[in-house]
């Protein structure tokens, strides 16, 4: 039987009154249920977190009011779900979940400057690493120490809205885009256990990253405010003599 041309259709309009101008959306999964968390960039507004009932998403708990946030990252640490809140106007903050309640508590602030435009987090060898991005200043590179987040390199990055780590086989990678000049690309090092520069792209004030296998390639695509969306092939070069 043909079922037509398939398609997607509008099911709901999420509150609106509550969430004023949302900068990013993360969805996860808790306990058997399906969440939303939007991080709202109003100075009026609120990031709030909404929940799923078999008919749609509902509101479920309001986080970090008029802190006008830029980002949030959900967090699995230990079995412990985290989320972390970026914001323009305060260091970041992270909220841990509280099964008994159901709802996200204040855990603590990371002691970093405010105006973090971007957080981002990635595992090496089983250990929890953030990338704290900011538009003016240096990016901050946090290594989880088991209570805490410690500080453990900087990176330049002045002009950047965006970051994104991401694996090629055993290569750890992080991009740090600009809008100011080249974005930068760097490789993890496991004897100094910091990232090292690796490689220069020249991209139009790019806005997001991804990174796609597909018929045994390992393509970078890079969405552009300003100009075309980029793919970037990564390419292993054998230098060993013939």
């Amino acid at each position: 039987m043909d079922e037509g041309p398939q398609r997607f259709v509008k099911i709901q309009d999420i509150d609106t009154n509550r969430v004023r101008k949302p900068n990013f959306v993360d969805t996860f999964l808790l306990d058997g249920e399906w969440y939303f968390v939007v991080a709202d960039s109003s100075k009026a507004g609120s990031t709030s977190i909404y929940r799923w009932n078999n008919n749609g998403f509902y509101s479920h708990q309001s986080l970090h009011p008029w802190h006008r946030d830029t980002h949030v990252e959900f967090i699995d640490v230990g079995g412990k779900p985290h989320l972390i809140l970026s914001s323009a106007s305060q260091p970041p903050v992270i909220y841990q979940w509280d099964r008994s309640q159901k709802q996200f508590a204040f855990h603590s602030i990371i002691k970093e400057p405010a105006d973090v435009q971007m957080v981002k987090h990635f595992w090496v060898r089983k250990v929890l690493y953030l990338c704290l991005t900011r538009f003016i200043g240096d990016s901050k590179i946090l290594r989880w120490e088991g209570q805490r987040f410690m500080e453990i390199q900087t990176l330049p990055s002045r002009g950047s809205m965006v970051v994104h780590p991401f694996m090629v086989g055993p290569r750890q990678y992080l991009i740090l885009g600009s809008d100011f000049s080249f974005s930068r690309v760097y490789l993890w090092d496991d004897l100094t256990q910091r990232f090292q520069p690796f490689q220069e792209l020249n991209m139009r004030a790019p806005r997001g990253f991804s990174l796609v296998s597909v018929n045994n390639k390992d393509i970078l695509l890079a969405a552009s405010f300003k100009g075309n969306t980029l793919a970037y092939q990564h390419l292993v070069v054998d230098l060993s003599a013939k």
